[in-house]
């Protein structure tokens, strides 16, 4: 298996990847082809921890930086270290890319060298929530901020093939986040996207709120790609402020530090649920090719937990089922019109 890794996507880049490429492979025992300015990528493996017998430099001598536009960089720097990377998956010569830059970079790219998948109408940025139970598949995240009842259907449909590949739950419950259980709650995309997926032959439950969400209640929420993102940061922020909060509790006084010793790996394993590190990046599906995008402040270990998930995508063959989920939804379609 080869996963590319871009490395100058991150905000400290290139050291977390280079890092990262090193110890992803030794962990899986496979090549790791890290994309990027060469000499500058040979000059850090020189001084990087670890054996980097399997870690293969691919040039790229052009960044698409975070300030910069994201469609009009990808193609006026037709040297970056996304499009180096992804051609390679174009090429058959890489299996998935994965990056921590620009999303709106990422996706731009995305879409001018590899295409969507036939049928599907806008590729959904799609993250795994911690939830009660386990996790949870949400998407999009923002990827789209303006969406379409039909964009939601078919995330709706991608989102399940991904809960039942790289989750193993064979029936997805799917919800539709609303800010009421009810049918008719919700604003009008919510409210015309409900019969869409009520017939769509998914497992969907209907509308759920955030307690749903977090309570575990669901397998997959959909949602526009300007709500997702604000539920990914603001949970984020709440979970950073809570452990926060609870580590200044803790340290208050001595009784207090003497229990937080006692109950030190629970609060550990607390914190590993809440990282989003430890999930590392998340999908753009609707791409035909397998492309994850993580956080700008990605550290070695947030990449190497991409790389793994990147790895469980292409083990599952996600793209294939991908692919064919599609078309089967649009000759449903068709059958019906």
């Amino acid at each position: 298996m080869r996963i590319i890794l871009d490395a100058m996507g991150s905000d400290s880049h290139p050291t977390p990847e280079v890092q990262a490429a090193i110890n992803a492979s030794q962990a899986f025992g496979d090549e790791v082809l890290l994309v990027g300015p060469a000499d500058l990528l040979r000059e850090r493996l020189k001084t990087a921890t670890g054996n980097t017998s399997k870690v293969r430099v691919i040039h790229a001598p052009e960044v698409i930086e975070m300030t910069d536009k994201p469609a009009e960089n990808a193609r006026r720097k037709a040297q970056n270290s996304m499009t180096i990377g992804m051609e390679l998956i174009k090429s058959g010569d890489g299996d998935a890319f994965v990056t921590a830059g620009n999303t709106g970079g990422a996706m731009a790219t995305a879409l001018f060298s590899l295409g969507r998948i036939r049928g599907v109408k806008r590729p959904a940025l799609t993250a795994l929530f911690p939830v009660k139970g386990g996790r949870c598949v949400v998407s999009d995240i923002g990827a789209n901020a303006e969406c379409k009842p039909e964009f939601l259907l078919q995330f709706a449909v991608m989102g399940s093939i991904y809960a039942q590949k790289v989750l193993g739950i064979a029936s997805p419950r799917v919800g539709l986040l609303s800010n009421g259980e009810e049918a008719g709650k919700g604003n009008m995309l919510v409210k015309e996207t409900y019969p869409l997926l009520a017939n769509s032959g998914l497992n969907f439950i209907g509308n759920v709120e955030g307690k749903e969400l977090f309570g575990g209640q669901a397998d997959v929420v959909i949602t526009d790609g300007f709500t997702g993102n604000v539920l990914l940061k603001s949970s984020e922020a709440v979970a950073k402020f809570l452990v926060d909060l609870l580590r200044q509790e803790l340290m208050g006084s001595f009784q207090t530090k003497i229990g937080a010793l006692l109950a030190k790996p629970a609060f550990n394993s607390l914190r590993k649920t809440m990282d989003p590190a430890e999930v590392g990046a998340a999908p753009l599906l609707g791409i035909d090719g397998l492309v994850f995008v993580g956080h700008g402040r990605s550290d070695a270990r947030a990449l190497v937990n991409a790389i793994r998930i990147a790895r469980q995508a292409v083990e599952a063959q996600l793209l294939t089922a991908l692919r064919t989920a599609i078309q089967e939804r649009l000759a449903q379609i068709k059958e019906t019109e």
